[in-house]
């Protein structure tokens, strides 16, 4: 046999122990989330109950918060997101929209559309940013801020409305979404009830596209038009409701979507704001936190609310989706990468023993080994090379366990939330689960493995997901009154 052949031969036996790693450990801890996340939705369920939200509502000692929006050219979302958000349920609430240096018609739009001003306002640069360039305030609606900065980053401009923040916390908020009116109020509920200091509280984000919106609020939900979109759906499901309700429930939170979160500002202050050398600000702040809380003897808690409390747009292209996932999977190789002294590090407790492991060798790791694994299979076909009697097997159950926890995730929305009440949806999302691990894995598994990649290569660039949008039937003058 050529020594070539030997040497491809042994490479593969040594891959076959990593996939069979990769499989069992994988795998096992899903499970472990997966049974978690029922006890976690279930007891959440209960306290529901008989703990409603108007107690909170209209407690006298609910702390006030501030939404921080970030906007890099949203021109076709930014309204409908102030509009949504300037009606959510609060007692005492206040939004700052960030214009980090737009290109298109985003301040003008948010200008013409609450009929704004441009005013002087005290900034306090807390944490170092950009300069800041105008702040426009319509005076009839002191609650509602916007500020014009220089192009700095999302991060930069996260940090820009911090210094803003006169709140003990603040939430920040993608200019793509709209939100439910309860919804901060339900961020809130768990930061209130809880007897450590809360410092990060988020919830499930879902998908608008598909849903129809009016004066800023989903009045109709409904599934998205095309396939891509679909199987994001589905995929959102099993992120949201096994992943991190598992981990919430563990105490082992490393991941909270700074698309709509909660956070205490003293706290992230204290640890710098929001980083500016990785593409996933949210989850670097997070973990970052982590390491501030054990080094300065601060217990903290982060928290997860397995409510459907935040609809954000997807991407609806496979061109977009590439780009959203190869920034996920580049930020999450860079936080990794800049906090690698966690890892099985005893002092971090169960982030450091077991969230972390996972999130590298699964999540980080676990694209580049999949991958390779699909692609061995043509490989060993060309230079005809027999494979591992385990090799096919592994591939099988790892896909037919993957749409276990697909339907699974569907099934458990449909227990819990029903938030898609036609029953032709629950089929059509049963259908989709069912085909999400057949092609749409191995397509987004690519985009994965390019971010790996460019991680390797030392890429910093943001990708930009452009979105297109919702239709709004409401009236400017609507929202300012709400």
């Amino acid at each position: 046999m050529p020594e070539w052949k030997v040497f491809f031969s042994d490479t593969l036996t040594v891959f076959n122990v990593l996939l069979a790693f990769y499989f069992v450990a994988g795998n096992g801890v899903y499970t472990l989330l997966m049974m978690m996340s029922l006890v976690s939705v279930w007891l959440h369920n209960r306290r529901l109950a008989y703990e409603g939200l108007d107690l909170l509502s209209e407690s006298t000692v609910t702390p006030p918060v501030t939404i921080v929006m970030p906007a890099w050219n949203e021109q076709n979302a930014i309204v409908d997101t102030v509009r949504s958000v300037l009606k959510t349920q609060y007692p005492r609430l206040e939004v700052i929209v960030v214009d980090d240096g737009s290109t298109d018609s985003t301040l003008d739009r948010l200008i013409a559309a609450f009929d704004l001003v441009r005013v002087d306002f005290i900034y306090r640069p807390l944490l170092r940013t950009k300069p800041v360039r105008a702040f426009y305030r319509n005076h009839q609606a002191s609650r509602l801020l916007v500020v014009s900065k220089e192009r700095g980053g999302k991060p930069d401009a996260l940090n820009v409305g911090i210094n803003l923040c006169r709140t003990p916390y603040f939430c920040t908020l993608d200019a793509d979404c709209v939100l439910e009116r309860d919804a901060l109020l339900r961020l809130m509920r768990p930061i209130v009830r809880s007897r450590v200091n809360t410092v990060a509280s988020g919830g499930i984000v879902r998908i608008l596209n598909g849903c129809t919106v009016e004066d800023g609020q989903v009045v109709t939900v409904g599934l998205p038009p095309n396939a891509i979109e679909r199987f994001q759906v589905v995929e959102y499901l099993r992120t949201f409701l096994f992943g991190r309700t598992g981990w919430d429930l563990l105490e082992g939170t490393l991941i909270v979507s700074g698309a709509f979160a909660v956070f205490h500002r003293e706290t992230v202050i204290e640890a710098g704001g929001f980083g500016l050398d990785t593409v996933s600000e949210d989850m670097e702040l997070i973990v970052r936190i982590h390491r501030w809380a054990v080094e300065h003897q601060r217990e903290i808690r982060m928290s997860f609310t397995p409510d459907p409390v935040c609809w954000s747009e997807s991407p609806a292209s496979l061109r977009m989706l590439a780009r959203q996932r190869r920034r996920w999977q580049l930020g999450l190789c860079q936080t990794l990468w800049q906090n690698a002294r966690m890892l099985f590090n005893r002092k971090y407790g169960v982030i450091g023993m077991l969230s972390y492991p996972f999130h590298l060798y699964v999540e980080a790791l676990g694209a580049v080994v999949e991958f390779v694994g699909y692609a061995l299979l043509p490989v060993a076909f060309m230079v005809n090379t027999s494979l591992s009697r385990l090799y096919i097997p592994f591939l099988v159950l790892g896909l037919a366990y993957a749409t276990f926890l697909s339907v699974g995730s569907v099934v458990l929305e449909e227990l819990t939330h029903r938030r898609y009440p036609s029953f032709r949806d629950l089929k059509t999302l049963l259908l989709y689960a069912l085909l999400e691990n057949f092609g749409y894995r191995q397509v987004v598994l690519w985009f994965r493995f390019q971010g790996v990649l460019r991680f390797l290569a030392g890429f910093h660039k943001w990708e930009k997901v452009v979105h297109v949008g919702t239709s709004s039937t409401a009236q400017p003058t609507t929202a300012m009154k709400a």
